[in-house]
C-alpha cells in the first residue's frame, strides 16, 4: 500500500523552518527608482514586528555603483537605535534574536562593516558571493575565482576578529545566465571550500531561476549527505518561470530548514538606472525583460509553508497586509498571488454561497448534509475493472 504520511515518505522534511526577509536589500536593488529611506525604515521595522528574525538591511558596497544604498549607514543607525530596541521590547520581541545582515561582496565593503561595528551600528552578519561559473562571478565581482577565494579568506578572518559572522553564497548552482548549464558537484565543492576557510553558513542561490524541483532535491540531498547540519544551509530561489514554489517543496523534502524571500517577489540584478539617471550597477541586465526577475514572494511562501502545517514564526495576515502596502510603495502590481486571494480558510467563504439550497433540499425531502440518494448503499461498490490489483 502507498504510504500517506508525508513525513514518513520524506523523513528529512522539517516541522519548523526559518524564513529570512531580504526585501530592503535584494528586493530594492533592482528598482530603477530610489526607495525613500523612510520607506526602508518602515519595512525593516514592520517585517520584524510581523515575525522576521533574519533580515538584510542594506549593501555596504560602493554607492557609486549602487546608489540605491547610499543611505546604508542611516538604516543601520536606525535599527541599532534605542528607540527601535524599546519598540521591540514593548512588542515582546527579544532584540538579541534578530540577525541584521549586510551585503559585502568585496573587501572594501567588509572593512566598512568592521568600521561600523566599531561605531556600534555594524551588522551581525555579512555576505560574500562566489559563482561556480567564473564568467558570472567576474560580472558580479570584477575578479577571478582564485583571487576572490583568497580575498574571502582574509575577510572571514577579519570578521571573526570583530565578532561578525560571514555567510558564503554559492551561486549558479543549477545554471548560469551567461554560460548555461553547470555541474552540481562543483557547487558542493564550493560549499566545502567556504566552510573550510571559516564561513558561518552558506546561502545556496538560484540567482536566475534555473532550478527545477528534481535537481533541487538532488542537490540538497548531496549537500546534506556530506554536511548534515541544516543550520549551515540556506536556500535562495529566484522566480523567473513561476516554479520556485516547487523548488521550495523539493528543498523541504531534502531537509532544508532555512529560506529567504522578498515582499512581492522583488529583486534581481542591481539596477543600471535610478530615477532619471543611468548608473553603473553590474552592467547590462542578464534578461531580455527585466520585469520578470526577482525572488520567490514571501507572502506566497508563507502561505505555502503555513498550509503544510510547518512552523515558521510569522503573522501571515500581517505579512499579507505588508505585501499590499508594498504594491503602493512600488506603484504597481507585484507578483504575489496570496495578497490578492488570501489564505485557504478552513471555514471557507460563506459570503459566496448562493441562496436557496435549503429550500431545494426541503423540496426533494433530503436531509441536511445528505450527499447521495437515500436508496443508495452507504459505500460505493467499485466495478472490478477499476479496483487495485
Amino acid at each position: 500500500m502507498t504510504e500517506y504520511d508525508y513525513w514518513k515518505i520524506f523523513p528529512r522534511m522539517p516541522k519548523k523552518v526559518k524564513i529570512g526577509d531580504i526585501t530592503v536589500r535584494d528586493g530594492f536593488q533592482h528598482e530603477e527608482k530610489f526607495v525613500s529611506t523612510e520607506a526602508k525604515k518602515y519595512y525593516l521595522e514592520e517585517l520584524i514586528m510581523a515575525g522576521c528574525r533574519d533580515i538584510e538591511v542594506t549593501n555596504l558596497g560602493n554607492p557609486y555603483l549602487m546608489p540605491q544604498f547610499r543611505d546604508a549607514e542611516e538604516l543601520l543607525t536606525h535599527v541599532r537605535s534605542d528607540r527601535f530596541k524599546k519598540r521591540c521590547a514593548q512588542k515582546g520581541i527579544n532584540y538579541e534574536d534578530i540577525c541584521f545582515t549586510c551585503i559585502t561582496i568585496r573587501e572594501s565593503a567588509v572593512d566598512r562593516a568592521i568600521e561600523l561595528k566599531k561605531k556600534g551600528i555594524g551588522p551581525d552578519r555579512v555576505l560574500m558571493m562566489v559563482s561556480t561559473d567564473e564568467e558570472h562571478h567576474f560580472a558580479n565581482s570584477g575578479t577571478s575565482l582564485p583571487d576572490y577565494w583568497k580575498e574571502a579568506e582574509r575577510c572571514i578572518k577579519k570578521c571573526s576578529d570583530f565578532g561578525i559572522k560571514m555567510c558564503g553564497t554559492v551561486s549558479t548552482i543549477w545554471g548560469s545566465p551567461i554560460s548555461g548549464a553547470t555541474e552540481l558537484k562543483e557547487a558542493v565543492e564550493f560549499t566545502k571550500r567556504f566552510l573550510e576557510i571559516g564561513a558561518h553558513d552558506i546561502e545556496h542561490a538560484d540567482h536566475d531561476g534555473s532550478a527545477s524541483a528534481a535537481q533541487v532535491y538532488r542537490y540538497f540531498s548531496m549537500i546534506l549527505d556530506e554536511m548534515p547540519n541544516p543550520d549551515l544551509h540556506l536556500a535562495h530561489f529566484h522566480e523567473t518561470k513561476r516554479v520556485a514554489s516547487a523548488s521550495v517543496l523539493a528543498a523541504l523534502q531534502a531537509g532544508i530548514t532555512q529560506f529567504e524571500a522578498t515582499l512581492g517577489g522583488l529583486g534581481g540584478q542591481p539596477a543600471n538606472f535610478l530615477d532619471d539617471c543611468p548608473t553603473k550597477g553590474t552592467g547590462d541586465y542578464y534578461y531580455d525583460d527585466p520585469r520578470y526577475v526577482g525572488l520567490i514572494c514571501i507572502e506566497d511562501l508563507l502561505v505555502q509553508i503555513d498550509e503544510m502545517g510547518i512552523e515558521h514564526g510569522y503573522n501571515v495576515d500581517r505579512m499579507l497586509k505588508l505585501g499590499k502596502l508594498m504594491e503602493k510603495t512600488m506603484g504597481r502590481r507585484l507578483r504575489s498571488e496570496a495578497v490578492i486571494n488570501g489564505r485557504t480558510l478552513k471555514e471557507g467563504h460563506p459570503k459566496y454561497a448562493r441562496p436557496g439550497l435549503k429550500k431545494v433540499k426541503e423540496k426533494f425531502k433530503e436531509d441536511a448534509g445528505q450527499k447521495f440518494p437515500k436508496d443508495w448503499a452507504p459505500q460505493a461498490v467499485l466495478p472490478e475493472q477499476y479496483r487495485a490489483k
